[in-house]
């Protein structure tokens, strides 16, 4: 009987100990972005600057991001996370920011696996467009911190 009860707790600890193994390979991913009109391709002479911080979570594979931004030639219409690109190729959208805003620009998106590899190495860039500059007037390339 000591054996059964010692075999089925062995059991629920080996159980719980795999339930939990993938939370300790989890790893939190920062990302940062300067932006600024030199950076649009074509470039712009707009003065607005701006700034992204990002963080992607590999298990929940969620990445969560803020944008600050100033200068601009008028109000954000649109922004976006764009790629795969290097910096001086333009690309489609990949995560649109869906509540535009006055700086900050906050959201979360969860990404697919050929996202967060692209994101990973570099191939994504983030741009902030308003009227004045449809194409984009601020852009960074979203690298690793």
């Amino acid at each position: 009987m000591t054996s059964i009860i010692r075999a089925g707790l062995t059991g629920l600890c080996v159980a719980a100990l795999l339930a939990l193994a993938p939370a300790a390979f989890a790893e939190t991913q920062n990302y940062a972005a300067v932006l600024n009109a030199a950076a649009e391709v074509p470039a712009n002479d707009s003065k607005g600057t701006g700034a992204l911080t990002a963080a992607y979570d590999t298990a929940s594979k969620k990445l969560t991001y803020s944008v600050t931004y100033t200068g601009l030639s008028g109000p954000a219409a649109a922004a976006h996370f764009h790629g795969p690109a290097d910096a001086k190729t333009n690309a489609g959208v990949v995560v649109p920011v869906k509540e535009m805003s006055a700086s900050p620009l906050k959201g979360e998106a969860t990404l697919t696996d050929a996202q967060a590899a692209d994101l990973a190495a570099g191939k994504w860039y983030f741009n902030v467009h308003t009227a004045a500059n449809k194409g984009g007037e601020i852009r960074g390339q979203v690298m690793k911190k």
